[in-house]
């Protein structure tokens, strides 16, 4: 009902709402989904918490690959829950963006038909099970860095969100710095295969934070609008200068030849990802971007008898009550 409602509604924003509704976000103030905001804002919140959800449900997929053959049992234990959380991290994030006015099926709809996109890091394959290990130290690494901050965004539904799973993200990212340490302390192969995990996943890593500021389109006003805190390069930066020291600790070699601590600074200068790259797996040209669509709406395909069957139980159980309230 309520999402008919946004609908309906048509756009005469006034620059005084606007400028009063700036002012709240300048104050601190949380903005709740029944309050009055500009349509743009509340696009922009539905465009970003939806890439966000679909990346938490893709994102199953390059590590569920690898629960049946995780090396022991323990391992097989801690990788299942971690697949686990993604899933109702997709839940809470969809959820939030169903208070916006969007339904569940219109945001599959738009991932299934690639007008919505997930982080390109999850269109690289994990060839190996060093792989776990570098996906959960440096993608959700990566994660954390972009999503505690998310804490503090003006959007309430999504700021509270963000706490469980930014909670839920640091196991994620202490179990995979575990797997890393065990490959690089092993046998010589077990810390090769480590190494080129690390070789693989460090520049799709590093654009997990997106283009560098001056081609990012949405940045400056997304900023503006307390809905993202901090800038692409700020958090780029930030997550080399912690990661770089981890990778040293392990006895690993981060593959960036241009790699220096900056006395000046205090950052470590490193070079940039291959910018192409990125956006062309954007486009949907990356090493696994069909693979994971397919699998994902074959996922909705199998499961129509399943929702047919919740939608029919429903309905069921609305004409009931409606039948009980009548006598």
């Amino acid at each position: 009902m309520y999402a008919q409602m946004i609908k309906s509604e048509k756009s005469n924003e006034t620059p005084e709402e606007l400028a009063a509704f700036q002012a709240r976000i300048d104050r601190g103030e949380r903005i709740e989904p029944k309050e009055w905001m500009p349509e743009g804002y509340r696009k922009t919140l539905i465009r970003q918490i939806g890439q966000h959800a679909h990346s938490e449900i893709v994102g199953q997929l390059p590590e569920g690959n690898w629960v049946t053959r995780a090396p022991t049992l323990e391992r097989k234990a801690i990788l299942l829950a971690k697949v686990q959380d993604e899933a109702g991290h997709g839940l809470y994030l969809y959820s939030a963006c169903e208070t916006l006015g969007v339904s569940r099926d219109e945001l599959f709809e738009k991932l299934h038909s690639g007008a919505m996109k997930y982080s390109s890091i999850f269109n690289y394959p994990t060839l190996t099970w060093a792989d776990m290990g570098a996906v959960g130290w440096l993608v959700d690494g990566a994660a954390i860095m972009n999503q505690v901050p998310l804490q503090r965004t003006s959007y309430g539904p999504y700021a509270r969100a963000m706490i469980r799973i930014c909670k839920e993200e640091s196991f994620h990212q202490r179990q995979g710095y575990s797997v890393m340490m065990k490959m690089a302390q092993g046998t010589e192969a077990q810390k090769a295969m480590a190494q080129d995990a690390l070789n693989r996943f460090w520049y799709p890593a590093l654009m997990m934070f997106g283009p560098s500021d001056a081609e990012s389109v949405h940045s400056e006003q997304n900023m503006a609008w307390k809905i993202k805190i901090n800038s692409n390069d700020e958090l780029r930066q930030r997550f080399v200068n912690e990661t770089v020291p981890q990778a040293h600790y392990l006895g690993l070699t981060v593959p960036d030849e241009n790699l220096k601590f900056n006395e000046e600074t205090g950052n470590w200068d490193f070079s940039q990802p291959d910018w192409t790259e990125f956006f062309e797996v954007l486009k949907g040209n990356g090493p696994c971007n069909e693979e994971r669509l397919g699998a994902r709406r074959k996922a909705w395909d199998d499961g129509e008898w399943f929702r047919d069957g919740l939608s029919a139980y429903a309905e069921k159980s609305a004409a009931r009550r409606a039948a009980v309230a009548a006598e």
